[in-house]
């Protein structure tokens, strides 16, 4: 049986985020990755001169996880373990502080919030894939 109309608008979800807030938020981000001392070599070296075929896939990695488009297709587990020895679990830390001060800038604090706990279990995750160790703790604060 299929459900109905009012069903099926009950369950879709709205957009929460438009595409070209997602575009400038992915492009604010990186804009800041790139020159950040310890994450700009890192993304830099990885990336090299393909930030042109990268930011696509950020703005439908972040689609997906966002509105649940379902547009993004790949396997970042598989892309981030492939550099684990170029990265340092304090990175994500890092990582984090930069998107945080990114969706500040950019959206209304509920939004921010949204945005932020999503790229927090994404970043808790990746972590945990890259370098779980269950003698050594996870360094999800940036150290000043």
């Amino acid at each position: 049986m299929y459900p109905n109309e009012d069903e099926q608008r009950h369950r879709a979800r709205p957009v929460r985020v438009p595409n070209d807030k997602i575009v400038e938020m992915v492009n604010t981000f990186y804009d800041k990755v790139k020159i950040h001392p310890t994450l700009g070599p890192i993304f830099n070296n990885t990336i090299g001169s393909h930030w042109d075929r990268h930011l696509p896939k950020m703005y439908q990695f972040w689609s997906s996880v966002l509105n649940t488009s379902g547009v993004y297709s790949g396997n970042p587990m598989r892309v981030h373990m492939q550099i684990a020895q170029k990265v340092d679990p304090r990175n994500f830390g890092q990582w984090l502080t930069l998107f945080q001060e990114t969706l500040n800038e950019l959206f209304s604090t509920e939004d921010a919030e949204f945005i932020y706990g999503k790229a927090a279990n994404i970043a808790q995750s990746l972590s945990l894939g890259m370098f779980y160790n269950p003698a050594s703790p996870h360094h999800m604060v940036e150290e000043k």
